[in-house]
């Protein structure tokens, strides 16, 4: 099979697209042909951070395809079934084997591009929200890195739980389309201070939850924070450490949570709410912004351009 594989960490150039063999079904797995992959933040990270168990290793969490084949003692999935699925690995490829407890059923009506972006984005951010942020109707939210994937599930799921949602982003048309997904207030990081502008419009008292998948961003999440706030810091989009004095987060008796998601979807509650997501979508209530789409060998140009070209959502790749 086709697949964009690596030999090296490094930067999008270590990405080859060239003839693997197929992967192995086994016990408990379904043999899924993809047809939309979801560049992640953390596919980014891995490949540039992360040196490969192998040579010819396949990066990629999530992915979207057609289950053609069934391993042994899978009852819950079919040949035909078209899937969305999540793994450590493995998704920049035409195939894919993966525990068929970590695919979900697409709904009528959702395609394969749009399911494929689904469950890191919308789960990661319900998970943020609800789960650890515990959000209240009557509550405002700070939004940081509003244009990328979590960052725009975060505000329509705020906005549809009944909370005030404030995002940073950059570029005015990008704020006007924050705003038309349901933003109550944007902010430009690049010409503004975040943290006194959430100030200003919060009447000096701060937002009650943060949500920040940016990380070099903490610290300025913490002054927009409101005394016994909730942060919920998840991935490091901006890279570097994720560093940040604790001492004014102490002194207000603020919380920080942290969450990653790959310890998280095998918990039957965190997989439902995508089943939930999913079906939300197919209702038209919610939206999945793809940012552009590549075919599978262009992989190195979508990397780059997922890190570089500020993508307003999800960069897609098509095998």
């Amino acid at each position: 099979m086709k697949a964009a594989v690596y030999d090296q960490q490094g930067d999008p150039s270590v990405l080859d697209y060239r003839d693997i063999p197929n992967p192995n079904v086994r016990p408990g797995e379904v043999l899924v042909e993809m047809q939309a992959v979801s560049i992640e933040g953390g596919d980014l990270i891995n490949r540039r951070m992360s040196p490969p168990p192998g040579p010819g290793h396949v990066v990629g969490y999530a992915s979207a395809g057609n289950v053609i084949s069934v391993g042994a003692e899978v009852c819950t999935r079919r040949v035909g079934d078209r899937v969305v699925c999540f793994s450590s690995d493995g998704s920049h490829a035409a195939l894919r084997a993966v525990p068929a407890v970590q695919t979900w059923l697409l709904p009528e009506g959702v395609h394969f591009t749009v399911a494929a972006a689904v469950p890191i984005s919308f789960g990661t951010a319900h998970h943020c929200l609800f789960a650890r942020g515990n959000l209240q109707s009557d509550e405002t939210v700070l939004v940081q890195g509003g244009t990328g994937g979590v960052g725009l599930a975060t505000i329509q799921l705020a906005k549809h739980a009944g909370a005030k949602v404030i995002a940073v982003a950059s570029e005015a048309s990008r704020l006007v389309r924050l705003t038309a997904l349901g933003a109550d207030h944007v902010i430009d990081h690049r010409t503004t201070d975040v943290a006194q502008a959430v100030l200003d419009l919060t009447k000096g008292a701060g937002v009650d939850l943060v949500v920040d998948p940016v990380g070099s961003t903490l610290e300025t999440s913490l002054r927009a924070l409101g005394p016994e706030g909730r942060l919920i810091f998840v991935g490091n989009a901006g890279g570097g450490d994720l560093t940040v004095s604790l001492w004014p987060a102490l002194q207000a008796n603020q919380s920080l949570l942290g969450v990653f998601m790959g310890t998280q979807f095998a918990k039957p509650v965190v997989f439902s709410k995508v089943d939930s997501v999913l079906s939300d979508i197919a209702a038209g209530k919610l939206e999945v912004l793809i940012d552009r789409q590549f075919s599978l060998s262009q992989a190195a140009e979508a990397h780059d351009h997922a890190e570089r070209g500020k993508p307003f959502g999800r960069v897609v790749l098509l095998p």
